[in-house]
Parts: C-alpha cells; structure tokens; sequence
C-alpha cells in the first residue's frame, strides 16, 4: 500500500532519497539536490521542483500538474517508466537516457538540450522552445506538436509525427526511419544525412533543404519558398506545387506542379538516373 505525503516543503539533499511506493499532493522540494534519487512507485500530484536532479535513476513515475521550475535543470535523467501529465517545465536538460517515456499535454519553456538519448517515447499535445530538442532518441510516437528551436531531432531513430508545427533549423540531421505526416516545417538544410525520411501531406519552408538524404519519400507535400533542394538524394517526391529550385538530386523522380529553376550538373551528378515531371 502507498505511503502518502501531503502539503510539505521539503528541502536539503535526497530529500526522500530511495523512496518507495509513495504518493506526493502538493509539496515543494525546494533547496536541495537529487530530492527523489534511487526511487520507485512515486506518484505526484499538484507538487513543485525548486533544485537541481529531482528525478534521477528512478522507476515507475507518474507526475500530474507538477512544476519544474528553472533551477530544476536535469530533471529526470535515468528513469524508466515514466508518465508526465499536464504539467510545466519551465527547467533546461530534461529527461536523458530514459526508457518508457509519455508526455501528455507538457509545456516546456526552456527545451534546450531536452529528450536526450531516451527510446520508446510517446509525445502528445507538447510544446517545446529551445535548440537541440530529441537528440539521438529511439522509437517515437509523436502527436499534436509545437516546437521552436533548431538543430532538433539529429540522429533519431525510428519516429512518426504527426500534427506537428516546427519552426527548426537543421531537424532531422543524421536521423534514420522518420515517417512526419500533416504537419507544417520551416528552417533551413532540413533533413541532412538522413535515411528513409517519409513526408506525407507537409508544408516544407527551407533553404538548400533536404539534401544528402539516403531514400527521401514526399506524398502530397507542399516546397514553399524552397530553393537549392534534392542536392545529392535520391528521391521519390509527389509535390502538390510549384519548386523554387532543385540542385543536383542523385537519383529518383520528381513530381511537381513546376521548377523554376533546374540545376544538373553533369560533372557532378549523372542527370538520367533523375526523372523530373512538371505538371504545367
């Protein structure tokens, strides 16, 4: 049976280091270090983190209407099964090398450096703002997702998102297996070193994007104000408009309403291992 602790300001290091089967209303953990270090079977509600490594080498979490506050930086790095629901993050450096991770309806104002090396990730209803979101992670699901920041999701693996807005220089760099579906991108070289990057039903805004990618596939997308792309992928591309400008695509077909600009340069790519088709 749950042991419960309620209303308390809790504060020094480890505070309730290697804890067990507890359930936490509203508390602070304030001024201290690693207050929940080494725990398991936490549940916390309504509570606040004030200091540093509240979450680290834990199992079994749920936190619901919880606050990270700023200097609750690295706030859960280690952890295993956790769920966090409806709740602010207003702290950088969270969540590292976690297994089983859901976020349900999470707001993160500073994201920088956040969801690191972490597999079998669920996101849902997240907003985001900081560089270098979601690197090097690993089975992916995400749904309904804002993020602000660039250099995002390098080196994933194995990752489906849907209903995403991103506004991110360089996502997806050096990624493998991504499926993004009904969503709206914009930043500039979009998609580098990638393998089998699929866009179905996307807005795409990049310069000298998606390039150098091994097994690109578009469906139903739109390339606007996007110049310089393809440069060194092989492509199977069905755009629903017009392209600014393409360089240099190594290989496949390309369907669109019109190029404007068609760069092939015979010294540096072979131009019939491409097949271009313009509908106007």
């Amino acid at each position: 049976m749950s042991e419960v602790i309620h209303q308390q300001f809790l504060t020094g290091e480890r505070a309730l280091f290697s804890s067990k089967d507890l359930t936490i209303y509203d508390t602070i953990f304030d001024d201290g270090e690693s207050p929940l270090k080494e725990s398991s079977n936490i549940s916390l509600y309504d509570c606040m983190f004030r200091w540093k490594y509240p979450l680290w080498y834990c199992d079994h979490i749920r936190a619901e209407r919880t606050t990270w506050f700023e200097m609750a930086r690295a706030g859960v790095w280690y952890t295993n099964d956790i769920s966090v629901k409806d709740c602010v993050i207003e702290a950088p450096k969270n969540f590292r090398w976690c297994k089983d991770l859901t976020l349900d309806t999470v707001s993160f104002s500073d994201a920088a450096e956040t969801l690191w090396s972490c597999s079998d990730v669920t996101l849902q209803h997240v907003y985001a703002k900081g560089d270098y979101f979601a690197m090097n992670c690993a089975d992916m699901e995400i749904d309904d997702f804002t993020l602000v920041g660039n250099y995002s999701f390098d080196g994933v693996k194995n990752a489906r998102i849907r209903n995403a807005k991103m506004l991110s220089k360089d996502a997806f760099w050096n990624s493998k297996n991504i499926t993004v579906e009904d969503s709206f991108i914009t930043g500039e070289y979009l998609g580098w070193n990638a393998k089998n990057l699929t866009l179905i039903n996307c807005t795409i805004e990049s310069l000298q994007g998606l390039c150098y990618i091994d097994n690109l596939v578009m469906r139903n997308c739109k390339l606007v104000n996007t110049t310089l792309t393809f440069e060194y992928s092989s492509v199977d591309a069905e755009i629903s408009s017009r392209v600014d400008s393409v360089l240099n695509p190594s290989s496949g077909t390309i369907t669109a309403e019109s190029i404007g600009e068609l760069i092939m340069e015979k010294d540096k790519i072979d131009p019939d291992k491409t097949k271009i088709i313009c509908r106007c």
